[in-house]
């Protein structure tokens, strides 16, 4: 979370190869990442630059639906479902009445409407996991259970101290994963490009990773670990692979679980549209899971849409506000 380029390249230079990294970067899911060529840099890799959002996937469940099997994609019929349940939402975001007239949508009670986001080319996907070929997550390791059974106790002890809060509710970070995954807001990735070196940004909590286009770097030293982790990247034709570890045991990797500080990351960043790049990661934990895991779902531009400052720290009344109220309910209570 220290940032600063010039920290970045001194960590490089002394830094030690981490074993974790030198292994084979798993294969992309089938029919889900081909694109022709596209648009160069002046320098002549691939060309994925610009302003992103995840926004056409809210909606789309992180697990398969038991009842849709291996089917990847939704029926005409279940799609006309989805659509029309976004309208309604939509109509209720714009609804002026008081925020208490929807107490029965728990979206109310994550922030004011005039803050949430929906899409406009809503995806067709039955999940986000699209590996295993069902979309359910593989079964937990016995030390995964351990910490996914820890996070849920920290979760219970939220109101009493701000530790036990997540650390996307303190600012921190909501980690690599959860920064592109839709949320119900500021689901912005801003991608920027130079000779040898990718920079994804993210909106919600503006953290940004940069990325050397150089397996031969050399690896962080075991020892170091960080909330973004360490990335390397290549290319693979038209797409973007980015190879990380030394993350550290606290983030989360979706579907409620979190990751042990072996966990090693391949993302793909593959550009199939004018604007839309095709976005897939595989989470690679021994630790945490039986098995890899893959997700996937599009990023897509949107006219107008811009990343503006994310002042989290600087606004983040609401944890107080939390922590405050817990204190007068206490004193009531006695």
């Amino acid at each position: 979370m220290r940032s600063g380029v010039g920290l970045f390249a001194a960590v490089l230079l002394t830094a030690a190869p981490l074993r974790a990294q030198t292994s084979t970067s798993p294969k992309p899911v089938a029919g889900r990442t081909s694109a022709a060529a596209g648009p160069k840099t002046p320098w002549g890799d691939p060309d994925l630059r610009g302003t992103f959002t995840s926004d056409n996937s809210i909606g789309v469940p992180f697990e398969r639906a038991v009842q849709f099997g291996d089917r990847l994609m939704l029926t005409d019929a279940e799609f006309d479902a989805r659509e029309k349940a976004n309208q309604e939402q939509v109509a209720k975001d714009l609804n002026e009445r008081p925020e208490s007239a929807f107490a029965e949508d728990e979206a109310s009670n994550n922030a004011p409407r005039h803050w949430l986001e929906r899409g406009t080319k809503l995806s067709h996907a039955t999940s986000l996991v699209v590996d295993p070929p069902d979309g359910r997550l593989p079964a937990l390791t016995p030390d995964g259970q351990r910490r996914q059974a820890l996070a849920r106790a920290r979760v219970a002890r939220q109101n009493e101290a701000a530790e036990f809060h997540s650390y996307y509710d303190r600012c921190i970070t909501r980690g690599v994963v959860s920064s592109i995954l839709p949320a119900i807001y500021g689901n912005g990735t801003r991608i920027e490009q130079g000779p040898g070196v990718v920079v994804i940004r993210n909106e919600m909590i503006h953290e940004a990773r940069v990325v050397p286009i150089d397996t031969r770097a050399p690896r962080l030293g075991r020892n170091i670990h960080l909330y973004m982790g360490d990335p390397r990247g290549h290319w693979e034709g038209q797409t973007l692979v980015v190879d990380s570890a030394n993350f550290t045991d606290r983030i989360g990797v979706g579907g409620g679980t979190v990751a042990s500080a072996n966990l090693h990351l391949i993302e793909r960043f593959t550009r199939t549209g004018p604007g839309t790049i095709h976005y897939e990661f595989t989470v690679d934990d021994p630790d945490t899971f039986t098995a890899t895991w893959t997700a996937a779902l599009d990023l897509n531009a949107k006219p107008g849409y811009e990343i503006y400052e994310y002042a989290c720290h600087e606004g983040n009344y609401g944890l107080r506000n939390m922590l405050s109220a817990s204190r007068a309910d206490e004193k009531a209570q006695k």
